[in-house]
């Protein structure tokens, strides 16, 4: 409880920065371990790592708490293939509002880039989130490699 009060205490003092490669273990760190990707999605995040050269080459941005730089979650956008590709928040700091400050940040970057909308491939239980924040759905992709199960595909429109 107190843990998730700490946070909540915070929710005033997150910022958003462009992330660097110095971020590659904690950011690696949070997908590995993220709750959401236990039991049979595991394998989607076995041995995943967001390399320092993925984090200078496309647009990824953390959300960090000021008093110790905490990170609390952060997405990667694929500007030139207008796709979300990576979106996490940690798991001690989901229900409190900072994945929706990422999503309104993720759209900012997006139109100011030019962009029309953004492409969403869910996790299937992060579908809700990312309705409750303003993406619609329009279809299913089919399983591919060690991913055995449909995922929705979303678009937030960004114009």
């Amino acid at each position: 409880m107190g843990r998730i009060r700490s946070y909540t205490r915070l929710m005033s003092d997150i910022t958003i920065r462009r992330a660097t490669a110095d971020d590659s273990p904690r950011l690696t760190r949070l997908v590995r371990t993220s709750g959401a990707y236990r039991g049979d999605y595991a394998a989607m995040v076995e041995g995943y790592q967001v390399g320092g050269p993925y984090i200078e080459h496309h647009p990824v941005y953390v959300a960090v708490d000021d008093d110790g730089g905490r990170v609390l979650g952060f997405y990667a956008l694929l500007v030139d293939e207008a796709e979300l590709d990576l979106a996490f928040v940690a798991d001690a700091a989901q229900g409190l509002g900072i994945g929706r400050l990422l999503m309104e940040h993720m759209t900012e970057q997006a139109r100011a880039a030019g962009l029309g909308s953004v492409r969403v491939v869910a996790h299937p239980p992060a579908e809700e989130f990312y309705l409750r924040t303003g993406a619609i759905r329009t279809g299913t992709v089919r399983p591919t490699g060690r991913i055995h199960w449909e995922r929705p595909e979303l678009r937030y429109d960004v114009a």
